[in-house]
């Protein structure tokens, strides 16, 4: 009678941690996605402040230097 309910006791600890081991599995999972999902993230945020900051530099460049755009300017060929 033992034997049958250490057999059913030690089945039932195996069920257990199987279920565990999956969970675990399952957690790496989503832990891997979430590390490439910031990853991604922070790339993203990196080239949105690149766009957000070039017109502010240009902005600045032509206020406080005079500065003007290449395609805006003409050029005088003056020969040799």
């Amino acid at each position: 009678m033992w034997i049958v309910v250490s057999a059913l006791l030690l089945a039932g600890v195996v069920t257990v941690n199987l279920a565990v081991l999956r969970l675990n599995l399952r957690l790496d999972e989503a832990t891997q996605q979430r590390a490439k999902l910031r990853s991604e993230n922070a790339g993203l945020q990196s080239q949105l402040s690149s766009a957000l900051a070039s017109p502010r530099i240009q902005s600045l460049a032509r206020r406080q230097l005079g500065l003007v755009d290449a395609e805006t300017s003409t050029y005088v060929d003056l020969g040799r």
